[in-house]
């Protein structure tokens, strides 16, 4: 059955590969060699085409038996910076980066869970399903990869994705919906020491804006965020553009039109102010979901979740996920908990405990689907 040995050795083999969005290439051809070694269908989809990233999203397909309703299991092959040069350590049943990086677990523990799963089905020759899994590219900046899958040729019945933050057997049922904004403010450079008054700082309008903005947690429903500015070449020349770069999340679709319009006021009228001009593009990061506690999906996972030993838990968060743009699309698709802490930091995660509770889940959603109680 499942080899908690070789589990954590594929999981630190996955980690120590570097693979920051737009660069899974090399993480993509190892999982692609590790799956043709088992005799597993792997291609790169249509996504490569459309990404600005060294691979696309690769398909594993494993079939199975045709009368039994068909699983998806998806995961991301991209990290958080700074994520290049990883080193792992597993002491005491944690493992964890040595040195200055991120883990990756988030989001390597999900593709170490559906490779030792693939692992135990094909050389124990479980009987099984229709199983689809994808690995996508750029889920951290904003889930392209999973937009850009082909799904009119998708078929599956009900998707699972491996990518939540806290204990195995939680199980995501609401997310809000995000807008990104992004812009970029004009001034007028000049020498800061002989003709500055001739000069538009572009850092001085964004800085004035990001000052009037209501940011951080709004309300239960509502956050909102400055996470990029960037701008200007030198301390002795007045900036003439500066990019700014935020968010604002929110359970409330009025709340987030609010919200984004208020942000979108501050760029303008500081912009305004001094002179300066100011590009904004504001887009769709993600479309929130909620399902109900009726949902197939939802029950497919607790009783897997149950009959691995856990407790399901049903959880509402203030994240996204490729699970949002399946949901979007018309697929029944819930977020589990991998068991992954504290990421997107440097002191994150994950046991070797989660990592085999993650896998018992899936062989189980797999197992219930094989006796057709969905």
């Amino acid at each position: 059955m499942i080899d908690p040995i070789r589990l954590v050795k594929t999981f630190v083999e996955l980690a120590q590969i570097n693979s920051e969005s737009f660069k899974e290439g090399k993480l993509a051809t190892f999982i692609v060699n590790k799956m043709a070694s088992m005799g597993i269908d792997v291609r790169v989809d249509i996504s490569l085409e459309q990404i600005k990233s060294d691979t696309g999203n690769l398909i594993i397909r494993f079939p199975g038996n045709k009368s039994v309703p068909r699983i998806l299991f998806m995961a991301h092959m991209d990290t958080v910076s700074p994520g290049k040069g990883i080193q792992v350590m597993v002491e005491n049943d944690v493992i964890q980066s040595v040195g200055d990086t991120i883990l990756g677990a988030d989001d390597k523990a999900g593709i170490a869970a559906i490779i030792e799963l693939v692992e135990v089905l094909n050389y124990e020759r479980i009987e099984h399903g229709d199983i689809m899994a994808i690995l996508t590219v750029a889920e951290e900046k904003g889930s392209i990869g999973a937009k850009n899958i082909d799904y009119k040729n998708l078929k599956t019945d009900y998707a699972f994705v491996l990518d939540g933050e806290g204990p195995v057997g939680g199980i995501i049922t609401q997310t809000p919906t995000q807008n990104i904004i992004k812009a970029k403010f004009i001034g007028k450079s000049a020498h800061s020491g002989i003709s500055p008054e001739i000069g538009i700082n572009a850092i001085q309008a964004a800085s004035n804006a990001i000052s009037r903005m209501k940011l951080g947690r709004l309300d239960e429903e509502t956050t909102a965020n400055i996470g990029v500015i960037r701008g200007g070449t030198s301390f002795n020349v007045v900036a003439s553009e500066t990019y700014v770069e935020g968010e604002v999340r929110s359970f409330s679709m009025e709340k987030l039109k609010t919200q984004t319009e208020h942000i979108m006021d501050c760029l303008t009228e500081s912009a305004k102010d001094i002179g300066a001009e100011v590009k904004i593009n504001t887009v769709r990061g993600f479309t929130g979901y909620n399902l109900k506690p009726d949902n197939k999906a939802i029950a497919i996972a607790s009783e897997a979740i149950k009959k691995a030993g856990l407790t399901p838990k049903l959880v509402t968060t203030g994240g996204g996920s490729d699970a949002n743009v399946l949901n979007e699309k018309g697929i029944d698709a819930v977020n589990l908990a991998t068991g992954m802490v504290n990421p997107h930091s440097k002191d994150e995660s994950i046991t070797v405990k989660e990592l085999e509770s993650l896998t018992k889940v899936l062989l189980e959603i797999v197992k219930i689907a094989l006796q057709n109680k969905i």
